[in-house]
C-alpha cells in the first residue's frame, strides 16, 4: 500500500484556540494575509462609515468588521465587512449576512473570488461585493435565491442595497475619492 498523507480536519473548538488570524474552510485552516496595507484599511473605513451612518438607528442590523462568520463546525470565515440583521448570537455571526464586502489583496484574491464566493452563494448572502483597491473598482453580486447575478463593475456609481432596515446606499465615488 502506498504512503497516504493524512490531512487533519479541524473544528470550531480547535479554531478558537489558535494564535493569529485564520479562516477554516471544510476543516482546512487558511492563514489570513498579513496586516492589510493602509489603502485596504482606508477603503474599509470609508465603506463602514457609509453603512454605519445609514444604519445607526436600526436596532435589527449591525455593521461588523472582521467578525467570525460560523457557517458550520468546520467552516468559519472572517469577512472584511458585513451587514448582519436579526442575528441574536453575541459571539459570532451565526446566520447569513445580508451584505459582505471583501477588499481584495493579491494574497487572498483567489480565495475571495472563488472559494468564498461559492460558500457565500450557497449560504445565500444577499449581496457580495469584491473591492479591488489597485483598480479602484468593485464587482457587485446579488443573490437571486438560486445563485449570484453580477450587477456590474462600479467605479464612481452609487448602488442601493436592500436590507432588513431599508435600502442602504454605497457611493463608490466617495469610497474611492482619497485615491483618485
Amino acid at each position: 500500500m502506498g504512503n497516504l498523507a493524512h490531512i487533519e480536519h479541524y473544528t470550531y473548538e480547535d479554531y478558537k484556540k489558535w494564535e493569529g488570524d485564520w479562516e477554516l474552510i471544510n476543516g482546512i485552516p487558511y492563514a489570513m494575509a498579513p496586516s492589510p496595507v493602509k489603502r485596504h484599511q482606508n477603503l474599509s473605513s470609508a465603506i463602514v462609515t457609509q453603512f454605519y451612518t445609514q444604519l445607526e438607528n436600526c436596532k435589527r442590523c449591525e455593521v461588523l468588521i472582521e467578525e467570525d462568520y460560523k457557517i458550520s463546525e468546520d467552516t468559519i470565515l472572517r469577512p472584511d465587512i458585513s451587514i448582519v440583521c436579526n442575528d441574536l448570537n453575541p459571539n459570532f455571526i451565526s446566520k447569513a449576512p445580508e451584505v459582505i464586502v471583501e477588499i481584495i489583496s493579491p494574497a487572498t484574491a483567489k480565495r475571495d473570488e472563488e472559494l468564498k464566493f461559492s460558500i457565500y452563494e450557497f449560504e445565500k448572502v444577499k449581496y457580495y461585493i469584491l473591492v479591488y483597491p489597485d483598480e479602484l473598482k468593485a464587482k457587485v453580486f446579488k443573490h437571486t435565491g438560486e445563485k449570484y447575478t453580477k450587477l456590474g463593475d462600479f467605479l464612481t456609481e452609487t448602488i442601493s442595497l436592500e436590507t432588513s432596515c431599508g435600502n442602504v446606499e454605497l457611493d463608490f465615488e466617495r469610497a474611492f475619492k482619497r485615491y483618485r
